[in-house]
């Protein structure tokens, strides 16, 4: 929306509506679901669909609980704390823990912002017809661009209005067969041989899904929207909002991973119905799922394919990017936030600037995109792990959480979460 030539007065009252629109109410839950579905996870989706067909459907509902779980933990962390993850982790434990996770953190971050706006600019060639590179190198610009120069209250916004373009992928179901009464029976019941091709497959899913970046972020995330709002203060400090705000917490992050899971489960299906019928069992990129569709679908769901992966793009890069900046400048003790201007942080948005520029910089070097995104996917297998017990001890503390400690269920599925990615991670790095 163009504000430029409006006069002040009626300037003031479009942005007043646009504070009233029911999408300014919705939290970080949201951003961080969609930031979930980034185009490197919307490759993982694409292979295990075509590879397996439906019989990976059964992952996304086993998924949702636990991711679902975690993120509510963490969110709650930031809220009653009114400090990051890494701010909380620098408080209970050694310095050798936090920054150990810290540094894991950041790299798997660069590697996957690289496998993601190399998806980006691969679907663009494909959708424009202008050189990948180019459109990488202009993609990246904007990003951080954005990230660094329009206050975090602005730019959350527009964020929100792109996770609609996760719809795109259940509108690719409308205009292709679906065997409705087989996929029901195959998400209950699969039916696959467990070897390692399932195993790996299994372990990239959960993986993707269950990312140590989106627990940073949204920490961080409901830290700055209680700094956004006149008189916010930590729980700990304000328990007269406690009622309120967690379930303005549940409902937005339960919510916002049931999107996530749901957008997930629809990509896996819409594979399995396209390409592993037709015989595509192999998937390299996001782009080249949305390539494959083509011929079998019809323009219009490559189109809407394609689009997708652009809309989640934008918002899964700044939240990478984003995730490892509260995390180093936590531990460092720099001012941040995106609602800072940057003189104010340089630190901070130093971070941001060199994570999504060596990203650039892998699409210039010798080292393969996918190369990449696979050692960031192990690099979160196993950081997932001791990250997820870190968490679980944090949430349980009452030194850390006073009367606000994590209910027994979020800690029993936070704990199966741990067991689960603990499981992944071994198989992640057994020879195969």
């Amino acid at each position: 929306m163009d504000l430029g030539g409006a006069p002040l007065k009626r300037r003031g009252a479009i942005l007043a509506r646009l504070k009233e629109h029911p999408l300014a109410r919705v939290g970080p839950g949201l951003i961080t679901g969609v930031a979930d579905d980034d185009p490197s996870g919307i490759a993982t989706y694409s292979q295990a669909g075509a590879q397996f067909g439906l019989n990976m459907l059964w992952t996304m509902p086993l998924a949702f609980p636990l991711m679902a779980a975690v993120q509510c933990m963490c969110a709650n962390l930031g809220r009653v704390t009114g400090n990051g993850l890494a701010a909380n982790i620098k408080g209970s434990f050694s310095p050798a823990v936090l920054y150990g996770v810290v540094l894991l953190l950041l790299a798997a971050n660069t590697l996957n912002i690289a496998a993601d706006v190399a998806a980006m600019g691969e679907v663009a060639q494909l959708v424009l017809g202008v050189d990948r590179h180019v459109m990488t190198v202009c993609f990246v610009f904007a990003t951080l661009l954005l990230q660094i120069f329009v206050p975090y209250h602005r730019y959350v916004f527009f964020l929100k209005w792109l996770t609609a373009s996760l719809l795109a992928y259940a509108a690719v179901l409308f205009v292709v067969h679906v065997p409705w009464r087989e996929v029901a029976l195959r998400t209950l019941w699969p039916h696959f041989a467990l070897n390692t091709n399932a195993a790996a497959t299994v372990v990239a899913v959960f993986g993707t899904t269950i990312s140590p970046y989106l627990f940073f972020w949204q920490a961080s995330e409901e830290v700055e929207d209680m700094h956004a709002h006149a008189g916010g203060a930590p729980l700990v400090g304000n328990p007269r909002a406690a009622r309120v705000e967690l379930r303005r917490i549940r409902w937005d992050t339960w919510s916002g991973m049931l999107y996530s899971d749901i957008t997930a489960y629809f990509i896996i299906l819409a594979t399995a119905v396209t390409l592993h019928v037709a015989g595509v069992t192999d998937i390299d990129t996001a782009a080249q799922a949305a390539s494959a569709l083509r011929p079998l679908a019809g323009d219009f769901a490559y189109l809407l394919f394609a689009l997708g992966i652009l809309g989640v793009g934008f918002i899964g890069v700044p939240v990478l990017a984003g995730s490892g900046a509260y995390a180093l400048a936590e531990a460092m003790n720099w001012p941040e936030g995106l609602e800072r201007k940057p003189r104010d942080a340089r630190g901070f948005y130093g971070i941001i600037a060199v994570s999504v520029l060596a990203a650039l910089a892998i699409q210039y070097s010798p080292i393969s995109p996918m190369k990449a995104l696979f050692w960031s996917a192990v690099i979160n297998g196993v950081v997932a792990v001791p990250l997820l017990v870190v968490i679980l001890l944090l949430v349980s503390k009452r030194t850390v959480m006073g009367d606000f400690t994590a209910s027994r269920p979020l800690l029993v599925l936070g704990s199966i979460a741990a067991a689960v990615m603990g499981a992944a991670a071994v198989m992640m790095l057994l020879p195969r």
